[in-house]
């Protein structure tokens, strides 16, 4: 097969269309003719060498979601057969022709959709369902905040929440993202570089906040945060070290937690895949749920498609198509 393979160079890393070994499955795994791979910023931070794979994962090839067909299954696969349609989380190996996972990480693409569109979906969906809803328990009715709202988590988040029946705000970066947002369904979207956040919503106003920025953040979002609020962090770009008051923490009975994907146990993704399968893909099965597709890439041209991730204009999912 060909993949993206990293390549190590003084002026930095990058990324190179080459020959590559082709996966060999294991008994409980399926090798996924890869027809679309999606982009995300952990992606880029794999590239620059800050975001090592897991072991038992290629160290060398991004790609941490794919639709396509399945080629061939181990062994003891229950869950498909060669020609099934299908998409997958991965810890890696994602921006191939080829990739290897195992069953329980895939689901099936609902008929409405394309490779494309499926591709965009595990990683952001596997998340946002995994740290809002099981971890911070969003309830109906609640009131979220989500920041980056045009991020592939940000156009997820706002619509699984809305779907939900919670009110959802967002923050964005210009005028034509404040439009995108209240598009998907956003009741307040907040462009952080005219406005304060903390000042336009108020405090103990929202009873769960998605946060990937970090930094200065932190402090504002326990303001904003009801009493029993829910903070849950699963990236901090503008800074992980922050000062903490521990009184105002315990005054308010609030929740502060943070989690990574990638590296959790087989067993943790396969019940999240059922539980998302079970929640989520009968809205994406009507059409209330939908895929936002900013820009497609060949799958030859994946260092392109991380450039303009770079860049931070998009509006929704870059996605690599072969």
């Amino acid at each position: 097969m060909k993949a993206n393979v990293i390549i190590t160079r003084a002026e930095g890393n990058t990324l190179e269309w080459k020959d590559y070994a082709d996966p060999e499955i294991g008994d409980d795994e399926i090798l996924i003719d890869v027809k679309a791979a999606g982009i995300n910023r952990a992606d880029i931070f794999q590239r620059k060498g800050n975001y090592p794979a897991p072991a038992g994962v290629p160290a060398d090839i991004p790609g941490l979601e794919v639709a396509g067909i399945v080629e061939a299954c181990g062994e003891n696969v229950t869950l498909w057969k060669p020609g099934d349609k299908v998409c997958a989380l991965l810890a890696g190996g994602g921006y191939a022709e080829k990739v290897k996972v195992q069953e329980g990480q895939c689901l099936p693409i609902p008929s409405s959709l394309s490779f494309v569109e499926a591709a965009s979906l595990p990683e952001a969906i596997f998340t946002v369902w995994s740290n809002v809803f099981q971890r911070c328990h969003l309830q109906k009715g609640e009131t979220f905040l989500v920041h980056g709202g045009t991020s592939g988590i940000g156009i997820t988040a706002i619509q699984l929440a809305k779907l939900w029946g919670c009110k959802v705000y967002t923050t964005v970066g210009n005028p034509d993202k404040v439009e995108a947002c209240k598009d998907l369904g956003a009741d307040v979207v907040i462009n952080y570089k005219e406005q304060d956040f903390e000042q336009e919503i108020g405090k103990d106003q929202v009873d769960v906040i998605l946060d990937m920025v970090g930094g200065d953040y932190f402090n504002k979002n326990l303001n904003i945060l009801k009493p029993d609020g829910r903070l849950v962090h699963i990236n901090a770009t503008k800074g992980n070290k922050v000062e903490l008051n521990i009184g105002k923490l315990m005054q308010k009975r609030l929740y502060v937690t943070g989690s990574t994907l990638r590296a959790r146990e087989y067993g943790f993704k396969k019940e999240l895949t059922h539980e998302i399968l079970l929640q989520v893909w009968p809205w994406i099965e009507k059409g209330l749920f939908k895929p936002v597709i900013y820009k497609t890439v060949p799958l030859s041209e994946a260092l392109t498609g991380q450039q303009i991730m770079e860049g931070g204009s998009h509006i929704g999912k870059i996605v690599l198509e072969r």
